[in-house]
C-alpha cells in the first residue's frame, strides 16, 4: 500500500481529547475522534495523519471507523512515510532485543503495539514464521510488513495464521495462508535445552506458547526426585521439562489427542519418554477421579486455555479458576507446589490472585506464594498498555 504523507486523510480529535495520544498512549477512542462525514467514509485501515482539534500533529496511525479502537498509532512523526522501509526497522530492533535475550531463534519476534507494530503478532521458529494480523489497519499493510520480513530475515516459510477471534471486530475473515515456502507437518524448536514439535497450521494460536518459557524453567527446577501432574499439557512444555529437570514420573493430561502424540514425540526427542505417560481426558473430572483415588504429587501444575474469552465471561471463569485452584490444591503433597495460569487478558491479576487464594481455602489448604509471574520478555508490555500483560501465574508451596 503506497503511503504519501502529503496527500493522508487527516483526523481531527475533538478539542480537550488529545491529551492521552500526546503522552504516549498508542490507541484513539472512537469517542475522542471527530466522527465527521469524511472520517466515517475512510475504508478500515486507512492511514492517516492524526492531529488535535487545532491541527497540531500528534503521529501517523490506522484507522477504522467502525471499531472501538479508532487509531492505531505507528509513529509520532506525522511526516514519516509507513513502507517496508519502515516495517523493516521496526524488525531490526525487535530482532535485536530477542538477540539478547535467547541464543536460539525460537521466540515472539513482534508483539503489536510494544514492538511498534499494532495488531501484527510474529513468532519465529528458526527458518519459518507464524504472522498473524489482528485489524484491519495491518491487513492493508500486509504487503510492506511480508516485504520487511523477507528483508531482514529471508524465512524459508511464512504461515499466516488468520485465525484469531479478534478480527471478527475489525471486519475481518478468518483465514490460514501461505505466503512463503511449505509448512508440512509439525516444526521443531528448542526451548531451556529442550526440543519440542509445534503444530502452526492445525494447533492453539500459533502452535507453541513462547510466553510460558520462563516459567516452565523455574517449575522444572523444583521437580527434580517428584511425582508431576501436569494439567492441560498441550504438546509437553512442562511435562518434558519437567521430567528432564529429573521427575521421576510425570501424569501429563489433555484433551487433544494431537497435542498429546506431539508431545510424547517430545518426551521421546529429549529421552524422556520412559518417565512421562500422557493422558486424554476432561481435566475437572481426572482430578475428582485422582482425588478419589488418594493419589498426591510433589508438582502440579494448571496452565488452561482463557476462562474468560470476554468482560461477560468474567463471573463464571473467575468461578472456574476457584474450582481449578481446589481441585489442584487437594493433589499437592504435603511442602509440595502449585503452579498455576491464566491467560484471560480479561482478568485483573488481584482477581486471579483471590480466586487462587479462595480455591486454596475451599480445599483446606495453606501456603507461601513463591512467585508471582508474567510472560517472559519475548513479550513485552507498553507502558500505556498494562492490561495486555494478560498472562498471570503463581507458584505456591502448600503446607
Amino acid at each position: 500500500m503506497a503511503d504519501d504523507p502529503k496527500a493522508r486523510p487527516a483526523i481531527l480529535l475533538q478539542p480537550g481529547r488529545h491529551r492521552r495520544a500526546e503522552a504516549g498512549h498508542p490507541w484513539v477512542y472512537s469517542n475522542e475522534v471527530t466522527m465527521d462525514a469524511a472520517a466515517k467514509a475512510l475504508p478500515p485501515g486507512a492511514l492517516v495523519s492524526l492531529r488535535t482539534a487545532g491541527g497540531d500533529p500528534l503521529g501517523v496511525a490506522t484507522f477504522n471507523p467502525h471499531t472501538l479502537v479508532s487509531a492505531r498509532l505507528l509513529d509520532r512523526d506525522v511526516k514519516r512515510r509507513i513502507d517496508e522501509a519502515f516495517f523493516a526497522e521496526r524488525l531490526e530492533s525487535a530482532l535485536a532485543l530477542r538477540r539478547r535475550l535467547y541464543a536460539e531463534p525460537y521466540y515472539r519476534l513482534i508483539h503489536a503495539e510494544a514492538d511498534g507494530l499494532p495488531g501484527a503478532v510474529i513468532d519465529r521458529y528458526g527458518e519459518a514464521l507464524v504472522v498473524q494480523i489482528n485489524t484491519a489497519g495491518m491487513a492493508r499493510l500486509e504487503s510492506d510488513l511480508l516485504a520487511a520480513c523477507e528483508a531482514v530475515l529471508a524465512p524459508r516459510a511464512v504461515l499466516l495464521r488468520n485465525d484469531s477471534p479478534a478480527r471478527a471486530l475489525e471486519g475481518l475473515e478468518s483465514e490460514l495462508r501461505l505466503a512463503k515456502g511449505e509448512i508440512a507437518g509439525a516444526i521443531e524448536l528448542a526451548e531451556n535445552g529442550a526440543r519440542f514439535l509445534a503444530d502452526a497450521r492445525e494447533g492453539q494460536k500459533t502452535g507453541w506458547f513462547f510466553d510460558q518459557r520462563d516459567n516452565r524453567r523455574f517449575v522444572a527446577a523444583l521437580c527434580s526426585g517428584g511425582r508431576v501432574l501436569d494439567l492441560y499439557c498441550y504438546t509437553g512444555g512442562f511435562a518434558v521439562q519437567a521430567a528432564m529437570a529429573g521427575a521421576d514420573a510425570v501424569l501429563a493430561v489433555d484433551r487433544s489427542e494431537a497435542a498429546l502424540a506431539l508431545a510424547a514425540e517430545a518426551a521421546d526427542l529429549n529421552g524422556v519418554g520412559p518417565r512421562c505417560r500422557f493422558q486424554r481426558a476432561e481435566i475437572f473430572g481426572m482430578l475428582d477421579s485422582l482425588a478419589g483415588a488418594g493419589e498426591r504429587f510433589d508438582v502440579v501444575i494448571a496452565d488452561p486455555p482463557a476462562f474468560v474469552k470476554s468482560k461477560k465471561d468474567l463471573g463464571p471463569g473467575l468461578r472456574g479458576y476457584r474450582k481449578l485452584a481446589r481441585l489442584a490444591a487437594s493433589l499437592v503433597a504435603p511442602g509440595g507446589v502449585l503452579f498455576i495460569a491464566s491467560c484471560s487478558h480479561n482478568v485483573e491479576p488481584q482477581d486471579f490472585a483471590e480466586a487462587v487464594r479462595r480455591g486454596l481455602e475451599d480445599a483446606r489448604r495453606t501456603g507461601r506464594i513463591l512467585r508471582s509471574a508474567g510472560a517472559s520478555p519475548d513479550h513485552p508490555v507498553h507502558p500505556w498498555l498494562p492490561e495486555s500483560a494478560y498472562l498471570k501465574a503463581q507458584l505456591l508451596v502448600l503446607d
